[in-house]
C-alpha cells in the first residue's frame, strides 16, 4: 500500500456544531451534519471549532471582567458570528447533499463565504 495516496482521500465525518465536534463514528455522539473531507479539511474545521470555543470563553470572561476590557461585547459577538459563518460555509462546501439542503434551509447569511 502506498501511504502517500491517503492524503487527498475523503472520508465521512459526523459534525456536531453545538458541541464543536467532528466525529469519525456516527454512534459516538449526537451529530447534526455529515461531511466528506480530507484529513486536512477535517483539521481545518476542528481549528475553527477551537477558535469558536475561545471566542465563547472571551464572551463569558467579558461578563466577569472589569469594564475596562479591550474588546467590546459587540466586537466579540461579531468575531463569534464570523467564525460560525466560516464553519457553516466549510460544512456546506464539504457536506453531503442532505447537509447542503439542511444548511440552505437554515437561511444563514454566509455572504461571500459560500463556494
Amino acid at each position: 500500500m502506498n501511504h502517500h495516496d491517503q492524503e487527498g482521500q475523503r472520508k465521512r465525518y459526523y459534525v456536531a456544531v453545538g458541541a464543536g465536534q467532528v466525529l469519525e463514528d456516527s454512534e459516538a455522539a449526537a451529530y447534526e451534519l455529515v461531511i466528506e473531507a480530507t484529513e486536512e479539511e477535517k483539521d481545518g474545521l476542528k481549528a475553527l471549532f477551537a477558535e469558536l470555543s475561545s471566542m465563547d470563553e472571551a464572551q463569558m470572561a467579558h461578563f466577569h471582567s472589569s469594564p475596562y476590557g479591550s474588546a467590546s461585547l459587540e466586537e466579540i459577538n461579531r468575531g463569534y458570528e464570523g467564525i460560525l459563518k466560516q464553519i457553516y460555509a466549510l460544512i456546506n462546501r464539504l457536506g453531503t447533499e442532505e447537509t447542503k439542503q439542511h444548511i440552505t434551509s437554515m437561511k444563514l447569511d454566509l455572504g461571500g463565504l459560500q463556494g
